[in-house]
């Protein structure tokens, strides 16, 4: 069996990450002849991994259809806060006669936006008539542009007066983007996957992909999670990397991180709130804890907070990151909007408990009060409330031990493999049956 991985990135975003785990989990499983990763551009190292824009023409090609993407929409969006939160998909490469996709028995999307795979790329891969697989990592196969559609569910019914665009109306862009994908959907021989129960739920509640059901095309849905390597994210001694980093062996350290640590949708504000109600409510805590903190961050951001700040500053790598979260006691991610994040189940494989708000497919990797705390959705104090649980639990070692144990049961490279491996099989069959 051969697989084609198919991603806009090789190292950059969680997708990017998620994708190369996935790619590595694949190369290892017995039933798998061959599997590679087809990138825009290949940034990595890894061998498994090739890039379409591998001359100096095609990269300035990749690049000019990026740019032409954005630059198409800046007239369409409301703000510059949305700018990257919608994709028109109206430019893209045609990768069917990529050697890649030729010879693969199987093609495997993943993330593919930003100036890759256009709404058009995606109907000439489904007419070559191979079993396509599209393992979602946000909302975006089945809204109007919106890769997280928030409070709105018009994606349900029809998309059209868009919250995101400028001048919202019935017929609007995402309303003409939406019949777009319906068009290139029609019959696809595609199969969905989700990384978290929850997009799996909000998937089969849209109208694009209720309608492909409803019209018995070869569109199923189900929820596989992304796999993780379990020897290099795994426990080690805390104080031993303490120590390495510059950080006080004798504090409790609590840690939160993303790229951009502003990201509104990382929900910085509600972990600022709840430090401060912990600053005000538990005085106990004042003289024993300190705050790991990494991404892109400004000096002035972290001078806010109440409590000292040890800044790892921008990581990247898992020998880094895997270090962050053995340092740590507590990692804290209030995301408001979020399908299956990698830096929680990496933490968990590490033994740090994790506190996080109960939304998106966080709930699928924290078990309330057992390997961490799902706190009510944007609400400080009981952000604060959970941090300061997880932090004074007698029975912190088996905290620790649940959430490595979490993993270990339901995200290893093997558990994920054979899933989908069993998928692909199923499909197979299925189109060799007359």
């Amino acid at each position: 069996m051969k697989v084609v991985l198919i991603n806009t990135y090789d190292t950059y975003g969680g997708a990017a990450v998620a994708c190369q785990r996935l790619l590595n989990a694949l190369q290892a499983h017995p039933k798998i002849d061959s599997v590679r990763m087809l990138v825009q551009e290949k940034k990595g190292d890894n061998a498994l991994v090739e890039g379409w824009a591998n001359t100096y023409w095609t990269k300035k090609q990749a690049f000019l259809k990026f740019s032409l993407e954005r630059l198409s929409f800046l007239r369409h969006e409301k703000s510059k806060q949305v700018r990257f939160a919608f994709s028109p998909a109206n430019t893209g490469v045609d990768i069917t006669q990529h050697p890649l996709v030729q010879q693969a028995d199987i093609i495997h999307l993943h993330w593919i936006n930003f100036g890759f795979l256009s709404v058009k790329s995606l109907e000439k891969l489904f007419r070559l008539g191979k079993p396509v697989f599209w393992t979602l990592h946000d909302m975006w196969a089945f809204t109007g542009g919106c890769h997280y559609a928030g409070t709105c569910i018009h994606y349900q019914v029809r998309c059209g007066d868009c919250d995101f665009l400028k001048s919202p109306k019935p017929k609007d862009l995402s309303a003409r983007i939406l019949q777009k994908k319906f068009r290139a959907y029609h019959q696809a021989p595609l199969d969905i996957v989700t990384c978290s129960k929850w997009l799996a739920d909000i998937a089969q509640q849209s109208s694009l992909f209720k309608r492909s059901i409803n019209a018995q095309s070869q569109v199923n849905i189900q929820s596989i999670p992304n796999p993780i390597n379990v020897d290099t994210f795994q426990p080690t001694d805390k104080a031993k990397i303490r120590k390495k980093l510059g950080i006080k062996t004798t504090k409790l350290q609590v840690l939160f991180g993303a790229m951009n640590v502003a990201d509104q949708r990382k929900g910085f504000k509600y972990f600022q709130e709840a430090l401060q109600i912990l600053r005000n409510q538990y005085p106990d805590l004042d003289e024993q804890m300190e705050l790991l903190i990494f991404g892109k961050a400004s000096p002035e951001l972290l001078q806010a907070l109440p409590y000292p700040v040890n800044n790892l500053g921008v990581l990247s790598g898992n020998e880094p990151m895997s270090q962050a979260y053995n340092a740590a006691d507590l990692f804290v991610i209030p995301s408001l909007e979020d399908n299956l994040p990698n830096t929680i189940m990496e933490s968990l494989a590490c033994g740090t408990p994790t506190v996080a708000f109960r939304t998106g497919g966080i709930p699928d990797m924290i078990d309330h009060q057992q390997n961490g705390y799902l706190a009510q959705y944007q609400d400080a104090n009981d952000l604060a409330k959970g941090i300061y649980w997880a932090l004074t639990r007698a029975d912190y070692p088996q905290l620790a031990q649940n959430a490595r144990q979490k993993v270990l049961n339901n995200f290893t490279e093997k558990v994920v493999a054979d899933q989908y491996v069993q998928l692909y099989e199923k499909i197979l069959a299925q189109k060799n049956t007359p």
